[in-house]
């Protein structure tokens, strides 16, 4: 071939790249764009296969996601031809793959294909970032001349730019995705909250939530008892924070919820409830996973409150006559981690007039300022005992000024949510 047939057919291969450059540019998926770039290699260096093998810097491997006669495989930048390529950054020409000995024939026996010759090529992107390697089987071209390595490695430039560019369209939309999810997931569990809190002679009633993460893994819930399968008027009191905070514990404490209201709808005492829930939490819940939850059953008419709480403390009472707090621990395991876990009948406080229950979630009890000191009880037991004499939403407002104050600035890592209670006649 004269030196003026070799220069028409650089032309036509450069040409033939910027061509390919047009066509990367459109819209594709993934998978549908590397079998652009091969078929593009392949029709430009006149090449029988190619492969194009994606560089995951997390295991140092390479993977290919498409290749024209062979399955997908991974393996190590440390093994072979095209690991070498990954880790030198340089092309590979290879005239003749069985006398090379860092060609692997096993494909070649597999397949019953013959790779005579080869060219490797690494595929570098914007900010010098290894994207993979391309590699085209038995060109046509003579790999081993400097043109055609150069039209080759203009080639690749051009698709690891495009690769990258899917990527990032990829990991968008995913992200976006995501946002809607959440979106969508905040919406539902904001709408099982209380629209209103119920209005109770004698008592005064507040609540504050206020996740971590778009969702959250803290609930509550206040219901009236007042219909006629009620023996004397109610209310019924949920704290719930499942472990963790997201999609996932937000669609178990919704669960609680349901759970709950469901059996308040068959009437069920709180007994009944809090095993019940407990083993569809147990079949339900992965290891590891459990739900730390307040059920209480406040009687209008005695004033008792007759309450299971399951991992969930400490319960503050605080008692007007004697003027203190009284911080009461756990009364039972979380939800979620046995079928029959030991638990007693329900455990009762009495409430006199100006008596406090206040309901905080680990998210108060347990925030670190800056110098990673807890906020702590003893805290909120004198942010409490200050202001007494307020309703209950004045001191659920002193409890969440003083928890900001202590904060000091640092980043909210958890769950905040509260029920306070106040009996005022």
């Amino acid at each position: 071939m004269s030196r003026g047939d070799n220069h028409a057919l650089d032309v036509a291969a450069m040409l033939g790249v910027l061509d390919v450059s047009r066509r990367l540019a459109g819209p594709f998926e993934l998978t549908e764009l590397l079998t652009q770039i091969i078929d593009a290699g392949r029709e430009i260096l006149a090449a029988e296969r190619g492969s194009v093998f994606l560089y995951d810097p997390a295991t140092r491997e390479l993977f290919s996601k498409v290749a024209t006669g062979a399955q997908e495989i991974r393996f190590s930048i440390d093994r072979g031809i095209a690991g070498q390529c990954a880790r030198d950054r340089a092309t590979i020409a290879v005239p003749d793959c069985y006398k090379d000995p860092r060609f692997n024939p096993e494909v070649d026996r597999k397949t019953g294909f013959r790779t005579r010759s080869l060219i490797t090529v690494p595929l570098i992107g914007l900010d010098d970032e290894l994207v993979g390697v391309m590699q085209l089987l038995n060109p046509a071209r003579d790999c081993a001349a400097s043109a055609d390595q150069r039209i080759a490695e203009a080639l690749a430039g051009q698709a690891a730019v495009a690769i990258q560019r899917v990527r990032l369209l990829d990991e968008r939309m995913v992200k976006l995705k995501l946002e809607r999810d959440l979106a969508l997931a905040k919406q539902i569990q904001m709408a099982v909250l209380p629209k209103s809190l119920p209005v109770i002679k004698g008592y005064d009633l507040a609540t504050y939530g206020k996740p971590a993460d778009e969702t959250g893994g803290d609930i509550y819930d206040l219901i009236h008892l007042h219909g006629s399968a009620e023996k004397t008027p109610g209310l019924l009191l949920l704290l719930a924070d499942a472990t963790g905070h997201g999609i996932g514990p937000a669609l178990s404490v919704t669960q609680v919820r349901a759970m709950l209201r469901i059996g308040v709808r068959l009437g069920a005492g709180i007994n009944a409830a809090a095993k019940h829930i407990n083993e569809q939490l147990t079949e339900d819940l992965e290891s590891g996973r459990f739900v730390t939850a307040f059920l209480g059953r406040l009687d209008l008419t005695t004033h008792s409150l007759e309450y299971h709480a399951a991992g969930q403390g400490p319960i503050l009472h605080f008692r007007a006559a004697a003027g203190l707090c009284d911080f009461h621990p756990a009364t039972t395991l979380p939800l979620g981690i046995m079928s029959d876990p030991p638990m007693d009948e329900a455990a009762i406080l009495r409430l006199a007039p100006g008596d406090i229950v206040a309901l905080l979630t680990d998210g108060i009890y347990e925030y670190q300022n800056p110098g990673g000191e807890e906020m702590g009880t003893q805290r909120v037991n004198d942010v409490v005992y200050a202001h007494r004499d307020g309703s209950a939403q004045q001191v659920l407002d002193a409890v969440l000024a003083a928890l900001q104050l202590h904060a000091d600035g640092a980043p909210q890592r958890d769950d905040v949510t509260a029920v306070v209670v106040k009996r005022t006649v």
